[in-house]
């Protein structure tokens, strides 16, 4: 009877070890963000199609990381990531991304349901805009004006990829350095 005791509580001991490793194993793999460290640009994820904002703080660039395709912007000064609700919708890819001068606005390719569509994102509004509503033919490679008025893209409207350009018009609020409108 000694013997099947002593076997038995070792086999106790090895399961609860192998538990309490593996509880360890998934704490350690969870994705709980470590609010006093500061936030790395580069990770195990796949990052691509960077861009630069043009005074240099900001960088935006497509990610996968938690699971899917989406925008994000890091604060090169502040060492962190920017908020951007209402930019990553559940069912639609966003790619090549473009920043303005401050970062303001973000103009993108955003895919739902396999229809790619021009699309602009405020972050004083926080509001995104489909900009290509209605077009006929396919965008791709959007890339916005330092002061976020004029957007430039290629488009298939003619059968061809043909270069386009886009006035937002005078009566938006231009994203230039000093925050005075022209």
């Amino acid at each position: 009877m000694g013997k099947f005791t002593f076997k038995l509580a070792i086999r106790q001991l090895i399961n609860l070890s192998l538990g309490l490793s593996l509880v360890s194993l998934f704490s350690a793999c969870s994705q709980v963000r470590n609010t006093t460290a500061p936030e790395i640009l580069n990770s195990r994820y796949t990052d691509e199609q960077p861009v630069l904002s043009g005074n240099g703080r900001y960088v935006a660039f497509v990610s996968n990381r938690d699971g899917r395709r989406k925008l994000l912007m890091y604060d090169l000064q502040q060492r962190q990531f920017v908020d951007l609700p209402g930019l990553n919708k559940a069912e639609a890819i966003a790619e090549t991304p473009s920043l303005s001068r401050n970062g303001r606005y973000l103009v993108y390719i955003s895919s739902e349901q396999g229809r790619p569509e021009l699309e602009l994102y405020d972050r004083s509004t926080r509001s995104a805009q489909v900009l290509s509503n209605g077009y006929r033919g396919w965008v791709r490679n959007p890339s916005i004006s330092p002061d976020g008025r004029y957007i430039s893209f290629e488009s298939s409207s003619r059968g061809q990829w043909d270069i386009e350009v886009l006035d937002r018009g005078t009566n938006i609020e231009l994203d230039i350095s000093d925050g005075s409108r022209r």
